[in-house]
């Protein structure tokens, strides 16, 4: 398996796919949607998977001496090594923000999301619907990734939208704080991370079972 990966990487990747986690960096921008760098890192992945599918990369993965749930796996793991980087990335930029750069004013005073464990746990929950909607899409055929695609980014607008605004809701402002109720906040941001491994595993199963079921 650590040989697929290496592939999946040094082959089927596109290099946009390693230059969209700069879009991590988004954390620190006030002022701005900042959720949406979660979505342009999964954008960086798709056109990994569109590089994939205009090379034949799945034919030619399941054609090498290995069982063909291996595809699914290998696809999945590479999936979750750039959502890992980037979050690993989000994670440090965003307790740089709430430590050093807590009482700055452009923070302070931005209407927009700021980076707090809330929208670290946002950010999971936008992996996790990649996870499912288009890596679960995909391998319903192992070819189409448009419509897939497009469901995933309805989804992120929706919960973008909910995330810009949730903490205008009376008694929610503390969610767009670096300091108030920050047990609650990483709490919620241990519970998105136990949602994303439960439905990336559900995803990846699903995905197992349909992929068997396709005669490529």
């Amino acid at each position: 398996m650590k040989n697929l990966l290496i592939k999946e990487i040094q082959l089927t990747s596109m290099p946009i796919t390693f230059i969209f986690l700069l879009f991590a960096f988004m954390t620190l921008i006030p002022g701005y949607p900042i959720l949406m760098g979660a979505f342009f890192i999964c954008l960086g992945i798709f056109f990994s998977f569109q590089n994939g599918r205009e090379t034949n990369d799945i034919l030619y993965t399941v054609l090498l001496p290995i069982r063909k749930n291996d595809v699914v796996t290998a696809k999945y793991l590479f999936t979750i090594f750039i959502q890992l980087i980037a979050f690993v990335l989000m994670l440090a930029l965003t307790v740089f923000r709430m430590s050093l750069w807590n009482s700055a004013g452009v923070y302070v005073q931005n209407a927009m999301m700021n980076a707090t464990p809330i929208y670290l746990a946002l950010v999971l929950l936008i992996f996790a619907g990649f996870n499912v909607i288009f890596l679960g899409g995909f391998f319903k055929t192992a070819y189409g990734i448009g419509k897939p695609f497009l469901l995933f980014s309805i989804y992120t607008i929706v919960l973008v939208s909910f995330g810009e605004t949730l903490h205008h809701l009376p008694g929610l402002a503390f969610v767009n704080s670096g300091s108030e109720h920050i047990g609650i906040q990483w709490l919620c941001c241990l519970i998105a991370l136990l949602l994303l491994i439960f439905f990336t595993l559900m995803s990846y199963r699903k995905a197992q079972q349909k992929f068997e079921q396709i005669d490529l």
